[in-house]
């Protein structure tokens, strides 16, 4: 399983992250997105740790934990959904005369 943690601050690092999670077990790897034209942090990370106790533990205690001035939402990441489009792109249009 992999943490989705949001609302992050623009400061927080990988090793601010893995120092936070590690209060509640083995950190395996910290991922922080960014931007691809700014390089500047997009405000969320994920987190994966080596136990789903561990996961669920810190999901539970941090949901909703100000940290760093912010608000942390923090959950369970969803699988990264395929575009279902099925390449019309438009809006339907109205055949009625």
């Amino acid at each position: 399983m992999t943490i989705y943690v949001g609302n992050l601050s623009y400061q927080a690092t990988e090793d601010d992250l893995s120092s936070v999670f590690a209060e509640y077990g083995t950190v395996k790897r910290v991922v922080l997105p960014t931007d691809r034209e700014t390089g500047r942090m997009r405000g969320f990370a994920f987190v994966e740790m080596t136990e789903d106790a561990q996961e669920d533990a810190a999901i539970s205690e941090l949901d909703g934990a100000e940290w760093m001035g912010r608000q942390l939402r923090v959950n369970k990441a969803r699988p990264k959904e395929e575009n279902s489009r099925d390449g019309g792109g438009g809006a339907k249009r109205n055949n009625r005369f």
